[in-house]
């Protein structure tokens, strides 16, 4: 019975995140990583961002598989941030899609919980796909303001920088 309730629940997570996907556009597929030239202009364009709107944050600039590529880190800003905007950076660049679309997901309750067992998943706003020529060249990720809305402002200068 056990097995079969999780079944259930599981299914319906991956309707539920399935159909919010295909509401959407198709994915966009895999391209070369970022360089490093790239990803310091990304990170640059949301420092920029960040000082703008008074935040301290740090900033995660990683390749379409989630390896790092490229990190910095504002002065004063808190240590609990570090793993935060990484993991930020990687739930996009894995999952193809910004953080925030799993913080929304989450907010409905219900089976989109299930979100929570998935690995490398951070639910909360400031990852960002870095899209070049259509394809996904890797993401960022920034935290360190007091929510996931203002750190996307900053990520969002970032891949506004790819274009």
């Amino acid at each position: 019975m056990r097995r079969l309730l999780t079944t259930i629940v599981a299914a319906g997570a991956a309707l539920v995140i399935g159909a919010a996907a295909h509401a959407q556009q198709p994915a966009p597929e895999y391209g070369m990583p970022i360089n490093q030239a790239a990803a310091m202009k990304v990170a640059e364009a949301a420092q920029k961002k960040a000082v703008e709107i008074h935040q301290r944050v740090i900033i995660t600039i990683v390749g379409p598989a989630g390896e790092l590529i490229y990190f910095t880190r504002m002065d004063g800003s808190q240590n609990g941030s570090i793993a935060i905007s990484q993991q930020k950076a990687r739930t996009a660049a894995l999952f193809r899609r910004p953080s925030a679309v799993f913080e929304a997901a989450l907010a409905k309750g219900g089976p989109a919980l299930t979100i929570l067992t998935l690995p490398d998943v951070i639910a909360s706003g400031g990852g960002i796909p870095l899209m070049e020529g259509g394809k996904i060249v890797g993401a960022i990720g920034v935290s360190g303001s007091p929510n996931g809305t203002i750190d996307a402002q900053a990520a969002q200068a970032g891949a506004d920088a790819m274009k």
